[in-house]
């Protein structure tokens, strides 16, 4: 029998601390793999998108262990497996990150997935590494087969697809024995992604110089072993911060006001919004306030929009959310979900091609929704309960693993009542 969760309505209050960035943890842990030596990452928090990833290194010959949220990685023995299938699991970052990091040590890799990821686009790189001497077999997604070792050079890619495909390129191409560059075709989404691979690789002694059209990496660099510790995140905190904004006070530590996480806008968008936002340190407390709708180019922060969409449900006007067609192939159409779920709980949503339209009500009211097993869907639902007239029942409460596997239990940190059955 399938689950559902049942969230009650609640006045959020109260306080959580942000969990460790999932963006960060897979970074870290590819660093840290390739540093030839032995690493300690924390805190960590083993979502299903993390597990894939360390699933990967280890099938490359990588060592690691956690305990009490500290995890270690061994990357003494990476590579020393020539062949090896990495299952990635649903997580779009782990497939794009790893393919040219194997390609790179010159391994006969198997790459697999499951839910929606055989889908997910991977062409840039079918398109690319076979001119660089990776010959790659695929009938279109996953399974992917790959052979040969990645050659240094000039690669050209597009900036507007997803900035994963050039993070994957930027941990591999400092392992090669010249010198190369990537280089944009269209403008880059997602920048602050990006950033935040330089910036994490440059931790472990990596560097990466900007030009006028893309980075320029040296080869031959050497990843340093280093004790990491990563950013609180920005993304799964929003979740919390926008129940405050639309229904109560509350408060989120451990969010990094110099953080690469593109989506600590976040703040500065609940304060266009109207709410009260007061930042001190990496402490950020959001108080309701009366909401006004403003318009949001979601470009660079296409994860923050299911629950931006929610905070535009109680803002008085029309809410525009542009420049997110991506999210159309992330683990549901997540333009077309999170118009479902607010147009079923009593919203007033329209589908855009590229985003939504929200025209602000008083409130919701109850009802069964589908959480299309995603979860950022789930945990939107779970912050409408903030503003709603009855209790909201929704299907696939176990998605949240894929990223966030405490949600529930800081849910009810801030007053949130759910219940599985």
């Amino acid at each position: 029998m399938k689950n559902n969760v049942t969230f009650q309505p609640f006045i959020p209050d109260g306080t959580v601390f942000a969990p460790p960035s999932k963006s960060d943890v897979h970074r870290a842990i590819i660093c840290a793999a390739l540093s030839n030596g032995v690493c300690t990452i924390s805190p960590v928090a083993l979502s299903e998108d993390i597990k894939a990833t360390i699933r990967c290194v280890e099938a490359l010959g990588a060592v690691t262990k956690i305990e009490d949220n500290v995890l270690t990685v061994d990357g003494s023995r990476m590579f020393s497996k020539k062949t090896a299938e990495l299952d990635c699991g649903e997580s779009g970052s782990t497939l794009r990150f790893m393919i040219p990091v194997a390609a790179a040590g010159g391994v006969e890799a198997t790459f697999t997935g499951s839910g929606r990821l055989p889908e997910r686009p991977i062409g840039i790189y079918t398109d690319a590494l076979p001119e660089k001497g990776v010959d790659c077999a695929t009938q279109g997604g996953l399974p992917l087969k790959i052979s040969g070792r990645l050659k240094s050079g000039t690669y050209y890619i597009p900036g507007n697809v997803s900035s994963q495909f050039i993070t994957g390129l930027l941990f591999a191409l400092p392992l090669l024995k010249g010198d190369s560059d990537i280089v944009l075709t269209s403008p880059i989404q997602s920048a602050g992604y990006i950033n935040m691979t330089i910036r994490t690789m440059s931790k472990f002694g990596i560097e990466v110089d900007m030009t006028d059209k893309g980075w320029h990496v040296r080869g031959m660099q050497q990843y340093i072993p280093t004790d990491y510790v990563t950013d609180g995140d920005w993304s799964q905190s929003a979740f919390f911060l926008v129940a405050g904004a639309v229904g109560g006070n509350v408060t989120v530590v451990n969010a990094n006001i110099d953080s690469s996480q593109g989506d600590r806008k976040i703040a500065a968008l609940l304060r266009e919004f109207g709410a009260e936002v007061h930042q001190d340190g990496g402490r950020i407390t959001v108080k309701k306030a009366p909401l006004s709708a403003i318009t949001i180019d979601a470009a660079q922060i296409p994860d923050l929009v299911p629950i931006l969409a929610v905070c535009a449900c109680f803002a008085e006007g029309t809410t525009k959310i542009i420049n997110a067609e991506r999210l159309r192939i992330k683990e549901s159409d997540r333009i077309k979900t999170t118009a479902a779920l607010l147009n079923t709980l009593g919203g007033k949503v329209t589908e855009l091609p590229d985003g939504l339209e929200i025209t602000g009500v008083e409130s919701l009211h109850g009802a069964e929704v589908d959480g299309c097993n995603d979860h950022r869907i789930v945990m939107s639902a779970a912050v409408c309960a903030a503003k709603c007239d009855g209790e909201i029942k929704c299907s696939d409460p176990w998605s949240i693993n894929k990223s966030y596997p405490d949600f529930y239990k800081d849910y009810s940190e801030i007053c949130g009542l759910s219940a599985i059955d």
